[in-house]
């Protein structure tokens, strides 16, 4: 099983974004945290999402669309990224306008290195998606958290790390793109998410959408 996806576009601003009814998962973590690969991985290609030695070049929200139902949406990075005072606002309001207002959005992917644990800007993110001055009304997007890069860790170590994560007060999912652990049972998770929001076509259809 694999997510079947194709760039379509980057917007730098909300009102770029399309106009359609699919549902959006959007993906969020530091500038190296390995979001590109872990795309790449879902989607079994090796250069759908751009993997750049440089930290922070995804600037805009990357759309890939997955059959006629889903969208999967690439948010910037931060925390390693080089870039004018400027630009990194920029980005730091895009990202909470499209959180906080993206009513397509069902479910936000934070990244999380296993070896670190969140920290400020994640539980930042985290706390977006229950912001009360979001246009959710108590209808909010799902968070899922995935601890990467667990192939770093040693046997002993994964228990520890894991216990970081307990802050966020849900269960990360442990993945590593290099190895392929754990990126099978998040494509079920997005596959999951997908027949639970049904939009022009049937729950039905998933299946063939994302096999």
């Amino acid at each position: 099983m694999r997510l079947d996806a194709e760039f379509l576009r980057s917007a730098s601003k909300i009102a770029e974004c399309p106009r359609w009814e699919r549902v959006e998962i959007a993906f969020a973590g530091r500038s190296n945290v390995g979001k590109s690969s872990l795309l790449n991985s879902l989607a079994g290609r090796k250069n759908l999402a751009r993997i750049s030695k440089t930290p922070g070049r995804t600037r805009g929200l990357n759309y890939f669309t997955v059959g006629e139902r889903l969208a999967l949406v690439d948010l910037p990075g931060y925390g390693f990224a080089k870039m004018p005072r400027s630009e990194a606002e920029r980005i730091a309001i895009l990202v909470r306008q499209y959180v906080c207002q993206r009513r397509q959005l069902k479910a936000l992917v934070l990244l999380i290195d296993a070896r670190r644990g969140p920290q400020k800007e994640e539980l930042g993110l985290a706390q977006l998606l229950r912001d009360p001055s979001s246009s959710w009304a108590g209808n909010y997007p799902r968070l899922i958290v995935v601890a990467t890069k667990c192939d770093k860790l040693k046997r002993a170590e994964r228990a520890p790390a894991l216990r970081r994560f307990e802050v966020l007060d849900v269960a990360p999912a442990i993945c590593s793109a290099r190895t392929g652990e754990g990126i099978d049972p998040l494509r079920r998770e997005i596959l999951n998410l997908l027949s639970a929001h049904p939009t022009t076509a049937s729950s039905a259809a998933a299946e063939d959408e994302l096999s």
